[in-house]
């Protein structure tokens, strides 16, 4: 009986550690197109935010700010083939842009950052 109630304690104290190691997790951007600090071509670009973690796409949110800080919210593409990642398109002009990124992870913890990148002008 002893036996028994050192495994159900022991099993008991596993679970709650990994459940509070699960519950802290967070959205991490790993990996961006275009890249931070990067430089792209003035035109069409396809935004693509790619995170540590499954993402909830409906709820996490793409801002562009671009010259004049004018802000526009960008559609964000819904794949359940990418769980992982935050994609969008935009038309742009040369300047100097900024994504600011919400991502919200499956666990509901909230991450957000800001990507600065440049457009330069299309080469003929």
């Amino acid at each position: 009986m002893r036996l028994f109630r050192r495994l159900a304690t022991a099993a008991f104290a596993a679970a709650i550690t990994l459940a509070s190691l699960g519950a802290s997790a967070h959205a991490i951007l790993v990996d961006s197109s275009p890249k931070a600090s990067g430089s792209v071509p003035a035109g069409k670009l396809a935004l693509t935010l790619k995170y540590n973690s499954k993402i909830d796409q409906g709820r996490s949110k793409l801002v562009l700010s671009g010259p004049g800080h004018n802000d526009t919210t960008l559609q964000v593409s819904v794949d359940a083939s990418k769980p992982n990642e935050l994609d969008s398109v935009a038309e742009l002009k040369p300047g100097s842009y900024v994504i600011h990124w919400q991502a919200l992870a499956l666990d509901g913890h909230i991450t957000r950052g800001d990507l600065p990148f440049t457009v330069t002008a299309a080469t003929p």
